[in-house]
């Protein structure tokens, strides 16, 4: 992940070695008077008409409800920033808080956020996946791909979800229904595994994972053809994967790194067709090879900004049960970014 751009502030917690939660606010780059561009003074709390009653989480509708995001390194992620501005817009006393927690002290941050009532909020890497049996249940994606990067606080259960392909299938609805349609599947990761759960539920005609790893790949066409029930096939990406004109949908699920943003993939696109759909989950940066090379072939488009977004969104109306600003958050990403 880039850097945190000069100007933001990240609000961080550490998990110390006796499980104390020590605050800490980290400032990249401090303005030229020296003072933080944030103000994160304590102030007097209020319940604006809009915001979802607390009291069925705290004792008091007066409590900040507070939202959380567990990562070890957590450097340059974006979320909080987006997060921050989509509460202000929305007039919503909440905040988010980004907290480095290393993986040995995962079950004290934990219970931590039961112990304080913290609404819920995300998990990052590394612990996706250990986190799943500190949590009281998980749903349906997260069962399936044994990850979650959702926290919702449920009462007083904490449960998780694995959201991480419900932002590809909302911007993919905005351009076709997937149902009985064919779709390539670049890529057989732990994003690619939630991408295929989504994408299987939509219920598509066929979903063909192409995947460079087969002990990868098969492990995800075996998910999709057993448990999920949806027509499924395995192609071990060797050498060139040309992309036929019957193919509806090609989603990218691998993570191109900003310097080989204009590396070619090794895909033969000369049969694409121009009512395809062509997406790419990679955020920075969104705009990519593949993505420029469908446009030119007419195809529409989606890129990992826009899938970034569409995800967040939903898990923002999760949360607080307002719809969010989705070009509030858009510009605060390319802000936080530098995009």
């Amino acid at each position: 992940m880039p850097p945190t751009p000069v100007g933001h502030a990240i609000k961080s917690v550490r998990l110390d070695t006796a499980g104390v939660l020590q605050c800490a606010v980290k400032t990249a780059r401090m303005g030229r008077d020296g003072a933080s561009d944030v103000n994160w003074a304590t102030r007097a709390r209020r319940a604006p008409s809009n915001q979802p009653n607390s009291a069925a989480v705290c004792d008091s509708p007066s409590v900040q409800p507070i939202l959380v995001l567990l990562g070890h390194p957590i450097a340059g992620n974006p979320t909080q920033f987006m997060m921050e501005r989509a509460f202000a817009r929305h007039e919503l006393d909440w905040r988010y808080l980004s907290v480095e927690v290393l993986p040995e002290h995962l079950g004290d941050a934990v219970r931590g956020i039961r112990a304080m009532g913290f609404r819920g909020g995300h998990c990052a890497d590394p612990h996706k996946e250990a986190i799943v049996p500190l949590l009281d249940r998980v749903g349906e994606v997260a069962r399936h791909t044994h990850a979650v990067n959702l926290l919702v606080r449920e009462g007083h259960d904490l449960a998780g979800e694995n959201t991480e392909g419900q932002g590809l299938i909302a911007a993919l609805r905005r351009r076709m229904d997937p149902a009985g349609r064919r779709i390539v599947l670049l890529g057989a990761g732990r994003r690619a595994r939630a991408i295929a759960v989504e994408l299987a539920l939509a219920r598509p005609a066929e979903i063909v994972v192409v995947e460079r790893g087969e002990t990868e790949g098969r492990a995800l066409v075996e998910l999709l053809q057993g448990p999920l029930g949806v027509n499924a096939s395995l192609v071990v990406w060797e050498g060139m994967f040309p992309v036929g004109p019957d193919v509806d949908a090609l989603v990218s699920a691998v993570e191109v790194a900003a310097a080989d943003a204009d590396e070619p993939l090794p895909l033969d696109l000369g049969q694409l067709s121009s009512r395809a759909t062509v997406a790419d989950i990679s955020l920075n940066p969104p705009r990519t090879w593949l993505l420029r090379e469908a446009e030119e072939r007419g195809a529409a488009t989606i890129d990992g900004l826009e899938v970034f977004i569409q995800q967040a969104s939903i898990e923002f109306r999760l949360w607080t049960g307002v719809d969010p600003d989705p070009e509030v958050m858009r510009d605060a990403v390319e802000e936080f970014l530098e995009l």
